[in-house]
């Protein structure tokens, strides 16, 4: 039989006790810090499946290597008109923004 560890907690419960409650300055520094990171982590993930180096893919887009690292590596944040460079040119793709209220 299994005990229960009872100190678990779930992600966003994790998240209120750390960082305050969904609106809070420190709770919305970290949101917006993740969404940067899943931006970067989905550009370093495609470039892979789709078999190219950064150098390949700054090619593409008429940019350095090292931006696109810096993107990738959340050290710098792209402009949307960059991102859609990237996923057009670099990827061959297309951007799709959708907002949520």
């Amino acid at each position: 039989m299994k005990t229960k560890n009872k100190n678990l907690m779930t992600l966003e419960a994790f998240k209120e006790k750390n960082y305050g409650q969904r609106g809070t300055k420190k709770r919305d520094e970290l949101e917006s810090g993740y969404d940067a990171f899943k931006i970067g982590a989905l550009i370093h993930d495609t470039r892979l499946e789709m078999g190219m180096t950064q150098e390949q893919l700054a090619e593409k887009v008429g940019t350095t290597k090292s931006y696109i690292s810096k993107i990738e590596n959340n050290l710098k944040e792209a402009r949307i008109s960059t991102l859609q460079k990237i996923i057009e040119l670099g990827f061959g793709g297309r951007l799709e923004l959708n907002i949520k209220i």
